[in-house]
């Protein structure tokens, strides 16, 4: 019997690159305090979110893998959530304009065999852009629920000039990272298919 998987998440975008690899996930939002605790990097701080969020939803079924994930950006040591409002959404692509930053996305997987999870990291380079084009942007409404105020998949591509590592962590939900996961679990996913494995696979 295949696995069912639980996507911990109200993320459109993370269900929908599920759905592209031909995963169709129950959706079940985690309710999880994610503030900042004290001391806490950020790579930290998106792996503890990540398998909080997992381990909220989890409830042990054997049959059931439950997906956690939490994305942030991170730009000249500060770390870029989702902007507070339109002013603050230019404000904090104006800063990203012309220069590179990485993003942060972590992952996990919980279920009756336990907890794995790990972080991706991708450079995204940004091209240089001003204010009118800024305000058009934002003004279009994409950028208020992403982290670094900007939409990788879609308007935003406007303003990406490259990316170095998985395009698919930058938009919340790292491919080649959760294909690792899974083989820890003991399974192995491809273009569809789910295959039992061992650890002498």
């Amino acid at each position: 019997m295949n696995p069912r998987i639980v996507l911990a998440s109200a993320s459109p975008r993370r269900a929908d690159v599920l759905r592209q690899l031909g995963v169709e996930a129950l959706v079940r939002p985690a309710d999880v305090d994610e503030r900042y605790m004290a001391g806490e990097t950020p790579v930290e701080y998106v792996e503890r979110l990540a398998r909080w969020k997992a381990d909220t939803v989890c409830d042990g079924a054997e049959d059931v893998l439950v997906v956690g994930g939490d994305t942030v950006v991170l730009h000249e040591g500060r770390v870029l959530s989702k902007p507070e409002d339109e002013a603050h959404a230019v404000s904090m692509l104006l800063s990203l304009s012309g220069g590179t930053h990485e993003v942060l996305s972590g992952i996990a997987i919980s279920g009756a065999h336990g907890m794995v999870s790990g972080v991706a990291r991708t450079e995204v380079r940004m091209r240089s852009f001003g204010r009118e084009l800024t305000e058009s942007y934002v003004a279009t409404g994409e950028p208020m629920d992403k982290a670094g105020g900007y939409g990788l998949q879609g308007k935003g591509a406007a303003l990406i000039e490259g990316v170095a590592g998985d395009y698919y962590a930058v938009i919340g939900f790292p491919v080649g990272a959760f294909l690792d996961l899974l083989l820890r679990v003991g399974w192995r996913f491809e273009f569809g298919q789910w295959t039992r494995v061992t650890d002498t696979d």
